[in-house]
Order: structure tokens, then sequence, then C-alpha cells
């Protein structure tokens, strides 16, 4: 039998009922600026829909045009329950959302058996929401694909970008990095911040606390693998929970971003 890892906050973050889910995605796509780049990569929120699902939205809006030929989706987000050395895979054989199943790539998960960050720990994946909140979105843009899940914990950046790197391939494959930045600041305090980490990205410069981004490791992981292959990254929105369903005194920031290869412009 299969090993499935059921969708553990549909219901919560985003509407269980698929016909519903369905309507909010494509509002929310609608609804977000198109996109004139070709990314290898993007940096995704992971916050219920009602207050990241247009950030989110902005970024997926990229994949329209080359959604025929990605076939690979590597996903990171942080742990946000359970704390784990390493970078987890969940040991399953296929993540499932309200709008059906994604099956686990078992060849990306073979090609990292060999790298000893990388563990199997189906706990880390059993409640997270970091990875979840970004497969319906996934599924409602892309044709056709497999995943490879990892629970990003304690790890450096270079432990990150070698896993990337292994997992790297070619058009086929896409990287999406899962993370909100900062948390519960006012909205002032909140733009303050955000403005600097967004800065820190845009130069390719590491995020150097988790205050800034509850994702800063696969965020970090991910410049030091945008340096090695010369990406550039463009930012696709910036704003908080205070811009979106929530009150200013209290916020969570968003923000969303696309890596390109050589500038890619369509």
């Amino acid at each position: 039998m299969p090993i499935i890892r059921p969708p553990a906050v549909a219901g919560m973050f985003y509407p269980a009922d698929p016909e519903q889910l369905t309507r909010d995605v494509q509002q929310f796509l609608l609804d977000a600026p198109s996109c004139n780049l070709i990314p290898k990569a993007l940096i995704v929120p992971h916050a219920g829909y009602v207050y990241s699902g247009i950030v989110a939205a902005s970024a997926y809006n990229c994949l329209k045009p080359i959604a025929s030929q990605i076939r690979k989706v590597v996903l990171l987000g942080p742990t946000h329950r359970v704390a784990i050395r390493g970078l987890a895979l969940p040991g399953a054989d296929r993540f499932e959302t309200p709008l059906g199943s994604i099956e686990i790539d078992q060849i990306g998960v073979s090609a990292l058996a060999h790298l000893p960050q990388v563990i199997i720990h189906p706990d880390a994946h059993a409640l997270e929401h970091s990875l979840e909140v970004q497969l319906p979105f996934l599924q409602m843009i892309l044709d056709d694909f497999t995943l490879i899940p990892l629970a990003v914990g304690m790890a450096t950046p270079e432990e990150v970008a070698q896993v990337l790197e292994v997992l790297w391939g070619g058009d086929e494959t896409l990287i999406v990095i899962s993370s909100d930045l900062s948390h519960f600041l006012t909205y002032e305090s909140a733009q303050h911040t955000d403005k600097k980490s967004v800065g820190a990205i845009l130069q390719l410069q590491q995020l150097v606390s988790h205050e800034q981004a509850c994702g800063a490791t696969p965020i970090n992981g991910l410049i030091v693998a945008a340096q090695q292959h010369h990406l550039t990254p463009h930012l696709l929105d910036l704003r908080n929970s205070g811009d979106t369903a929530g009150t200013p005194d209290r916020v969570v920031g968003y923000t969303a971003f696309a890596f390109t290869a050589e500038d890619q412009i369509r």
C-alpha cells in the first residue's frame, strides 16, 4: 500500500472543499499582477490564504507560460512544530490535497540518500503547513509534476545549497522556497524590518536572523545556490497581514520573489 501524507491544514489555512478551493486560487491568480519572468526558483509565503494568498499568486503567475515544461518541484519550507537537525523527507509516496494526489519523486529522493543532512522524518511533515499550502497553487497551474518536499530544520546554508545542487536539474525542475517574513510586529516596524530583509535578498546577502523570516535557512541556502548559478532575484510583491486581512498592531510580513537565470524576461 502506498504511504500517503494527507492534508493537515485544509479547512484552516485554505478551504477543504475542492470547488471553493479552486475558485479561491483562481481568483488570487486573477487579482495578482502578471509576471514577465522565467523563474528557476520562487520564494512564496505560507500563511492562510486570506492573509497571503494574493502575494503567493504573484509568484505563481510567473509559471503560467512555462507550466507545460515543469515536471518536478523541489519544495523547501521551515519546520514549525517539530525540531529537527537537517532537512527531512516525509517517507511518503504521495501528498494529498483537496485537489488530488501528487506523486513524490522517488528518483530525486534516492539522489539525496548519500547526503548526511537529509533524513526521513514523517513527523516533521505530519502537521507542517509551510509546504502544504503551496500545493493547491501548484496543482492549479502545472500540468503534471512530481514533488520533492523537504522540511528544513537546523542546517547551514551550505547544507541546503548542497541539496539544491543535487536536485537542480534543467528547465523541467522548479525550486520553491516557502517562507513568511517578520512575525507579530506593528505595521510600521514590520515594514521597516521587511524592507531590510528584501533588500538583502535582492543583493544576494544571507538573512542573519529567523526573526527576519521563518524560512531564513532555506532562503539562505537558495542565495548560496543563486550565487553559484548566477541567478538574479526579482521582487514581485511585499506586504503584510495589515494590508490584507489583519489588524495593524500585530502583523506578519509576506514577500514573493522570482529568481531567473541571466535575467530572463519573456
